[in-house]
């Protein structure tokens, strides 16, 4: 389908996919099993502007949007949904700064971040603390012009990697969330350390590590927004990175399921291409109606994420949501269609397959999603009383 992209937005979307072809597809597999995180990928979207694609042209990036972001998270995603998770999980470090940074934190990180030159990670999950992420318990005590840090992240993509984390923690315990405050913290301060890599089913190219805080002392001018605001610029930041998380599961479905047409058409039984049976058709028929429809999907909340809209929470579970369940689907569908060879790791489905699973689960699993989407609804149809 013509889903009316600009020419800009052609040439970013094709750019993508020519690194995906030739820099990712290569090695894929490769840093699947070593558990390798992609550095020299990392290097070649920063040389071709990509990691700095989302941030203000004032700071040195390109000033685009949430579509040219899910666009290239697209493309990623359907060769290796573990390189584009180091790619997304920067941009989702970056939006605290992007959304509540004072002027003075911009100038100072953003820059870096827009060259390639400092990744970046967004701290909030904790052992407590997952879908309920009020439950945090990671504290900052300021004393006279500095925060003390104490507390353990948990399951942090980019972890170790990063040089940069935006860190959600709590400075008043007796307001709840409401006390819950945002930081900048920079790798190689006193006091942060980092646990074990974890060893994951699936992206592996990424890396997920614990972040611990033992007496971390950062400067008062590390506070983003203001004291107490920390649960909302979790919330925001989330509201405006989980479409890119929908673009996962449609760029790990559109990968699988060519894997699955290919297979279909050059696998023989009983004298016929397998493509010829009825029954291959129609599962091959669904998935290209899945994928279609979470495109849709997809770029409709991107196109409404950039139209400036204050309240996106709706929107951007329902594209994260559905999306990634059609990623699982047609991930499993595509085995399915490929029988035994999709099993095995000569082909790259059962990789897709062991990828797609994370989306349901983090940013929000897609249950907690789906109270985010009946909420709104119930909010929305109060208001038409």
């Amino acid at each position: 389908m013509d889903y009316f992209l600009t020419e800009e937005q052609q040439m970013i979307r094709d750019l993508a996919r020519q690194i995906a072809e030739e820099k990712v597809v290569p090695v894929r597999a490769e840093l699947d099993e070593k558990s390798e995180y992609p550095w020299e990928i990392i290097k070649v979207l920063a040389q071709s502007d990509m990691i700095g694609l989302f941030i203000p042209e004032e700071y040195g990036g390109l000033g685009r949007g949430c579509l040219e972001l899910c666009l290239v998270v697209e493309e990623l995603s359907r060769a290796c949904v573990g390189v584009s998770t180091t790619y997304a999980a920067n941009a989702l470090g970056t939006f605290p700064l992007l959304l509540f940074g004072s002027d003075e934190q911009k100038k100072q990180y953003l820059p870096d971040i827009a060259a390639g030159k400092r990744l970046v990670a967004f701290g909030l999950t904790e052992a407590n603390a997952g879908s309920d992420a009020g439950g945090i318990q990671t504290t900052a005590k300021l004393e006279g012009s500095e925060y003390i840090l104490n507390g353990t992240k948990q399951w942090i993509t980019n972890g170790g990697e990063a040089e940069i984390y935006t860190i959600i923690a709590i400075t008043d315990k007796s307001k709840g969330p409401r006390g819950a405050s945002a930081f900048v913290v920079e790798k190689g301060t006193p006091g942060f350390t980092f646990g074990k890599k974890e060893n994951k089913l699936g992206i592996r190219a990424s890396s997920t590590r614990e972040l611990i805080f033992d007496n971390c002392r950062i400067p008062e001018k590390n506070l983003i927004a203001k004291e107490g605001m920390g649960f909302i610029v979790a919330m925001k930041t989330l509201d405006q990175s989980r479409t890119g998380v929908g673009a996962q599961g449609l760029g790990v479905a559109q990968g699988a399921f060519e894997e699955a047409v290919m297979f279909a058409r050059d696998r023989h039984q009983f004298g016929h291409p397998v493509i010829s049976f009825q029954a291959i058709q129609h599962m091959l028929a669904d998935m290209a109606m899945q994928i279609e429809a979470a495109r849709s999907l997809v770029y409709s909340v991107a196109r409404y994420v950039d139209s400036g809209a204050k309240d996106l929470s709706k929107e951007s579970a329902m594209a994260k949501t559905f999306a990634t369940d059609v990623g699982m689907k047609v991930t499993i569908d595509a085995m399915q269609v490929m029988g035994g060879a999709g099993y095995m790791k000569e082909y790259p489905v059962e990789k897709m397959m062991r990828d797609a699973k994370i989306l349901q689960i983090y940013e929000g699993t897609n249950q907690i999603q789906r109270n985010v989407i009946g909420q709104a609804l119930i909010k929305e149809s109060a208001k038409k009383k």
